[in-house]
């Protein structure tokens, strides 16, 4: 009777797995491996791994794009014998997602050292020749990868920097132990556990109705212009800290405030971009400059903006243009924020 019972129940599990969607199955896969250490063990064995030098991401060129390699177990292996490293050091690595066959996704560095890092930082140079790639700051090679491709760097690179600068309890002062799959460090002296964070920040679009305001910092690139940004602060909601950000930077009151979408930004360090549309006041359109937080800012019409929507090529090779106005490159939420209100300018030019 129970070897029955137990039959029917693994198959009432299974259908019930089947009716799951990828999705669902995806996430709850993921959620175990977070919470099992054995379990995200064994995916380590059947897993692919995303190398980092002191956060800097392998990649190999390819034209005018990078290409993303990844290594199975048996290659990682293979690769840290021959710098004298034992496989233990695989389990410095961090989870950062799975295939839709639940093959997982790691990242590891082999750059940083530290109290929780099992061995010590390996040649940058012997193994990049080793590895056939360079490992380049993802800075500086994020627009030449495809979406999926710096949606997974940006997670890793934030997770691995996470866990390099938080190695230590905040009140005991001792080292912390990550997890295996790195989604979480506790302090075994008290107990405490700390979980990754971002930080979240408000981008706002203004309009006039008519035009956008557009803005520029001193480390922009010539030409660049791009909607205000600032950090949230303690005990604000986002329409406050819109109101605040613009109100600060540009010397504006805005109404009508309305939310777009958000995007995880890695830089300087992990951010959550809430992005928002707002109208300034009527009759209250004079910039006021902060030239603490910005080098200028100003009111941009409906066909500069889109000509420079239109704009044709790499951001790289735009910026060796002569272009009397650059826009962030696509994968930034400001250049999907401004694509938007140029679509709902023509919109209403169209009903008119």
């Amino acid at each position: 009777m129970s070897l029955y019972c137990g039959t029917f129940f693994r198959r009432k599990s299974f259908w019930c797995y089947r009716l799951l969607s990828t999705y669902v199955t995806k996430t709850r896969y993921l959620f175990e491996l977070k919470e099992d250490d054995e379990a995200c063990r064994r995916a380590q064995q059947t897993g692919a791994f995303y190398l980092f030098h002191d956060l800097d991401p392998l990649l190999q060129a390819s034209g005018h794009r990078y290409l993303v390699p990844r290594l199975s177990r048996a290659e990682l292996e293979g690769l840290l014998g021959k710098f004298g490293q034992d496989s233990q050091r695989i389990e410095d690595s961090v989870l950062i997602g799975c295939s839709s066959q639940r093959e997982a996704w790691f990242a590891l560095d082999l750059g940083l050292s530290g109290t929780s890092f099992i061995g010590a930082s390996l040649p940058k140079s012997e193994m990049e020749a080793e590895l056939r790639g360079s490992f380049i700051k993802l800075r500086q090679a994020v627009f030449q990868l495809d979406s999926m491709d710096s949606s997974l760097l940006f997670t890793a690179q934030a997770l691995l920097r996470w866990h390099d600068g938080h190695q230590f309890c905040s009140k005991s002062g001792r080292p912390t132990k990550k997890n295996m799959a790195g989604s979480k460090r506790v302090c075994p002296s008290n107990k405490i556990i700390y979980y990754p964070q971002m930080a979240p920040v408000v981008i706002t679009l203004v309009s006039d109705g008519a035009r956008c305001l557009l803005a520029r910092q001193s480390s922009f690139p010539k030409g660049l212009y791009s909607a205000l940004a600032g950090f949230c602060d303690i005990g604000e909601n986002v329409e406050e800290a819109v109101q605040r950000e613009v109100a600060e930077e540009v010397g504006l009151e805005v109404e009508n405030i309305q939310y777009f979408e958000s995007q995880h930004w890695p830089f300087p360090n992990s951010s959550l971009m809430i992005a928002c549309h707002a109208t300034v006041k009527p009759g209250h359109t004079e910039i006021r400059v902060n030239v603490r937080e910005l080098e200028a800012a100003a009111w941009f019409g409906l066909d500069e903006v889109a000509a420079a929507l239109r704009r044709k090529g790499s951001f790289t090779q735009q910026q060796s243009e002569a272009s009397p106005l650059l826009l962030p490159p696509k994968l930034a939420i400001a250049h999907h924020m401004i694509k938007k209100w140029v679509e709902k300018q023509n919109c209403s030019s169209m009903a008119a």
